[in-house]
């Protein structure tokens, strides 16, 4: 059920920004000016492939600024941004349970992770601007820190997880777009592809290969 949910938001999301795409490449706005961006944002999403029984939240702020005049390209117009944000996190995983293996029986970690996570470098391609919407693309490479070692793994002696680590890496890439309320506020929507691992940190690296994450934000443009 989450599998079919997932792939009918992103099919609908993609749908969303073809069109946002499209309306950008009728008018392209000839704007060199340099400006900064910030505000909140909320994430959610679940887990793909064998983390599909995960769901992830976080909560941050982000901010950003514009650090190249507008480029012109025919559709694919528009700046290039540099930013970086700052969230609290939290990953919501299967209960601990118990794995049997042939004669072995393992316990397994599980439950409620929190941490918080630093984006110290997002690249933003940000298209120009038609009437209210402007689309974007980005590349965003964060690091991860929760109290207790993630992703759950085996549990060894006083409960922690065997081999796994507190620090993890999230490379990722997304798609959206802003709506802009106002000439100076807009209301952010994206979708971010996203890998966690610990770059074998620990002495086991079961990380979660992908999942897929909602964004909403709200963002002041000065």
């Amino acid at each position: 059920m989450n599998s079919q949910l997932t792939a009918r938001s992103f099919v609908l999301f993609a749908l969303l920004f073809v069109a946002a795409i499209g309306l950008n490449a009728q008018v392209a706005q000839h704007s060199t000016a340099k400006t900064w961006e910030y505000g909140p944002f909320f994430n959610g999403g679940i887990g793909i492939g064998d983390r599909s029984d995960y769901k992830f939240i976080w909560t941050g702020a982000q901010a950003g600024r514009t650090i190249t005049p507008m480029l012109h390209a025919g559709p694919l117009t528009g700046s290039f941004e540099l930013g970086a944000d700052a969230a609290f996190f939290q990953a919501y995983t299967p209960a601990p349970h118990t794995l049997t293996v042939g004669e072995n029986t393992y316990n397994i970690g599980g439950g409620t992770f929190t941490g918080a996570t630093v984006a110290p470098v997002i690249f933003r391609w940000n298209f120009s601007k038609h009437a209210h919407v402007q689309p974007w693309l980005q590349a965003k490479g964060a690091v991860l820190y929760t109290t207790h070692k993630f992703p759950p793994d085996v549990l060894v002696e006083h409960g922690t997880h065997g081999g796994t680590s507190v620090w993890n890496f999230m490379p990722q890439g997304g798609v959206g777009f802003r709506y802009f309320t106002r000439p100076n506020r807009s209301i952010d929507f994206g979708l971010n592809a996203i890998h966690i691992s610990s770059a074998s940190l620990g002495d086991k690296n079961p990380g979660v290969n992908a999942s897929l994450q909602f964004q909403v934000g709200y963002t002041f443009w000065k």
